[in-house]
């Protein structure tokens, strides 16, 4: 299936792609577009628009869409749902929400800044999201223990 949203994508549009193409839809493919053509892509390409005012995946009062997706295709892995925290966290400038939060959006304006081609940025993003989701399962309760001693 195809999903299309707003072009220049942060935290949100780039956590989303990485949340459907892991536990919702295998072979997703990701189309970024000026934000007012959104809407007449998706209907031209029979895409599923995201992250946008009035659209069915998209933000629900102090929840991102990154939750939507995990409430619609009841997504129960308790990874993911830490990584939703966070992710709402970052994309609602509630930092306080999550530790990881301010280091998820200082990523994810960095990547935005470095990367004109939005496609180039999702590729970037989605190992950004491998590597949260390795944190979350495997290794969160691992300290860093370099001393100067």
């Amino acid at each position: 299936m195809k999903w299309i949203t707003r072009e220049r994508p942060k935290i949100d549009r780039i956590a989303c792609p990485w949340l459907i193409k892991n536990f919702v839809d295998h072979d997703a493919e990701f189309l970024y577009v000026p934000k007012d053509k959104v809407l007449e892509k998706a209907l031209d390409l029979g895409a599923i628009p995201y992250d946008l005012h009035g659209v069915e995946y998209t933000h629900e009062g102090d929840s991102c869409t990154f939750d939507y997706i995990v409430k619609k295709h009841r997504i129960s892995d308790p990874c993911v749902l830490q990584i939703a925290d966070i992710v709402r966290a970052a994309d609602t400038d509630k930092f306080s929400l999550a530790p990881q939060a301010a280091g998820l959006w200082a990523i994810s304006a960095g990547l935005s800044y470095n990367f004109r081609n939005d496609h180039d940025m999702l590729e970037i993003g989605m190992k950004i999201y491998d590597a949260l989701y390795s944190w979350a399962k495997y290794v969160q309760d691992e300290k860093h223990n370099w001393s100067a001693k």
